[in-house]
């Protein structure tokens, strides 16, 4: 395991045990509702569900299309926001 999976490894850890993770994962939902991230990967899904028809896409096929767009349509203000609070944790419990 490199050094930077190791780091990697201890920051999720530390984020899981004190619970930051969770409180993480709920901003990051809220934040893509409120900026209609869902809304436009829902109107996404739909239309590569028309393109290629109900009967001939899987849930696996789906989740591999709109996977890309669904990153790349995350703005960087909720990005940048959820990088600052992952650095502010950090600095709060540097025992790592």
């Amino acid at each position: 395991m490199s050094k930077d999976s190791q780091m990697r490894a201890a920051i999720n850890q530390k984020l899981i045990e004190m619970g930051e993770r969770d409180r993480l994962k709920e901003l990051l939902r809220a934040k893509l509702v409120e900026c209609g991230w869902k809304d436009q990967l829902k109107a996404h899904c739909k239309d590569v569900i028309r393109e290629k028809g109900l009967e001939h896409i899987t849930v696996e096929d789906l989740v591999a299309e709109i996977t890309p767009k669904g990153r790349a349509l995350v703005p960087d203000s909720v990005k940048k926001e959820l990088l600052q609070r992952i650095k502010t944790f950090l600095a709060q419990h540097s025992t790592l």
